[in-house]
């Protein structure tokens, strides 16, 4: 029996002195802590991605849509959506989750109490469930409803308005957030970023329709 525990003996100290799956256990341990922080960081890359590029098609479409110069025509604004459709195409699920809004935004030539801007005409496109902020096509004809303009804020200065014979192409684009991994880390989110761009030298704003398109051709915007 005494060589048994000897050899036991033995085992146990060896055993007690043997390290070589040391780093094998940390990495065990260590390693749900890294799949957590790397998830986080690329969801994080992710949503400053989607941030940045939901800004720049609020840009491109208004900067496109006033260069324009003779006139403008439904046909110019399915071209200037579909450059937007090519412009988001990096983000997951785009036009199912997103919603363009261009305004022609024009002083309402009123007086009085009545004066300010109006919405001579607004087109969508996407198919996400959103309404403008800042109004719809029509708003301020006759009214001081779009007294300073539109844009976010509550004054003048944080709001745009069109100079005197001329417009302002308006773009809110609002999106809704597809997470990367999960939406457990920033849970659900709404993007929107909004741009305007002065008209390029067009003087006549009106909405036309040279080629007769069809209605569903049309990018109108929900009543």
């Amino acid at each position: 029996m005494k060589p048994i525990r000897l050899s036991l003996a033995r085992w146990a100290r060896h055993l007690r002195d043997d390290q070589s799956g040391l780093a094998l256990i940390e990495f065990a341990y260590s390693l749900p802590v890294l799949m957590v922080l790397s998830m986080g960081g690329l969801e994080i890359a992710n949503l400053a991605t989607a941030h940045m590029r939901v800004s720049q098609i609020a840009m491109l479409v208004a900067d496109n849509a006033s260069r324009e110069r003779t006139s403008i025509d439904e046909s110019d604004i399915n071209e200037i959506f579909t450059g937007a459709e090519l412009a988001g195409a990096n983000l997951k699920n785009f036009k199912a989750n997103t919603r363009i809004f261009l305004s022609d935004l024009e002083p309402n030539n009123q007086t009085g109490s009545n004066a300010g801007q109006y919405i001579r005409w607004q087109r969508c496109w996407g198919n996400g469930s959103f309404t403008s902020s800042y109004g719809k096509a029509g708003d301020g004809t006759s009214d001081a409803t779009l007294k300073d303009g539109m844009g976010p804020g509550t004054t003048a200065a944080t709001k745009i308005a069109s100079g005197s014979g001329t417009a302002v192409m308006f773009v809110e684009v609002a999106y809704t957030y597809q997470p990367l991994i999960s939406d457990s880390l920033f849970g659900s989110k709404t993007i929107r970023y909004t741009s305007a761009f002065n008209v390029r030298e067009r003087t006549d704003q009106a909405m036309k329709n040279a080629g007769s398109l069809p209605n569903s051709q049309i990018a109108s915007c929900p009543a």
